[in-house]
């Protein structure tokens, strides 16, 4: 069976940056499994998946604008410390969830100096082109409950 919109997909996989950094892994793991065309991995890399079948092996690079998008500067934000209330020490690389108009936002703090925390509302791969290298494993058709909940049950998803 071809990967095609609604199929399941599962697949390994390591993602590395123009580095060759590894970033992230399936080594060890389960494949990652998920439902085509239902937006749950980046668009770049789903885009190049499809009409593929298990046992395929590629390689893809990812662009930010197909990946999780170029940096935002205005998502980089300096903030009093007071804003953290209840929160003793605060350190460069801590996450946490901020309220904004648009909804909630996870930010990462990059900076602390005196009373102003530095938070970066980024994707932390924002800016990245992501290195794909994959290894199709297996590839069937989603139940009519996969596609009502929108993700994959089983082995490699959610149990419930």
């Amino acid at each position: 069976m071809q990967i095609a919109q609604n199929a399941v997909v599962s697949f390994h996989y390591t993602l590395t940056n123009n580095d060759g950094e590894v970033l992230d892994t399936s080594e060890g793991r389960e494949p990652l499994a998920y439902i085509h065309g239902a937006g749950n991995i980046v668009p770049g890399l789903e885009k190049e998946l499809d009409g593929k079948q298990s046992g395929d092996a590629l390689k893809v690079a990812v662009t930010p604008e197909e990946g999780y998008g170029e940096v935002q500067e205005a998502l980089v934000q300096e903030v009093p410390r007071d804003a953290f209330q209840g929160v003793e020490d605060i350190e460069a690389g801590m996450q946490f969830q901020a309220q904004t108009q648009g909804g909630p936002l996870m930010v990462t703090v990059t900076k602390v100096e005196g009373d102003t925390v530095v938070v970066d509302g980024n994707h932390p791969l924002a800016g990245e082109t992501l290195n794909f290298d994959v290894q199709i494993t297996e590839v069937r058709e989603a139940s009519a409950e996969e596609l009502e909940h929108g993700h994959v049950h089983g082995e490699g998803g959610v149990e419930h």
